[in-house]
């Protein structure tokens, strides 16, 4: 038969603090090497940004890819878009937009910065794309489209 344990030696026989317990589960940075090649998300999320501002995309198909802080701030430039839209009376319409270029950088590991200039039927734009390596896979911690 075992002895039963007392309260204290269960305590010392837990591993951790709440705080390791919390960075344990929290999301984790993943180096470069580890990440598949950035230029394709890039791209895809450009197109994807531009048409969540015509109107014709929903934010939340591009949430998978973006940080909290890009989510919003796209959620509300697509809210101002369709608010402008609907002051004019205009159908949202999918855009044609085609990639004439993608440059991007690397400042730290973990990290790229790129920029992707595409053009459209009215004119040509350029998104700012931040990713950073989270999880084993890229997420846009910040997206500025121009």
């Amino acid at each position: 038969m075992v002895p039963p344990e007392s309260d204290s030696a269960r305590r010392t026989a837990r591993s951790g603090s709440a705080l390791e317990v919390a960075e344990y589960f929290a999301p984790q940075r993943t180096p470069t090497q580890a990440l598949p090649d950035p230029e394709p998300l890039l791209a895809n999320l450009t197109i994807g940004v531009l048409e969540v501002l015509a109107g014709v995309r929903e934010v939340d198909q591009l949430a998978r890819w973006l940080g909290e802080d890009a989510y919003r701030a796209l959620l509300t430039r697509a809210n101002l878009s369709a608010r402008a839209r609907n002051a004019r009376g205009v159908t949202p319409q999918r855009p044609a937009y085609r990639i004439l270029s993608t440059h991007s950088a690397s400042p730290a590991d973990g990290v790229v910065e790129g920029v992707v200039i595409t053009a459209g039927p009215a004119r040509t734009r350029a998104v700012a794309i931040r990713l950073e390596g989270w999880d084993g896979r890229w997420r846009a911690t910040s997206v500025a489209a121009l």
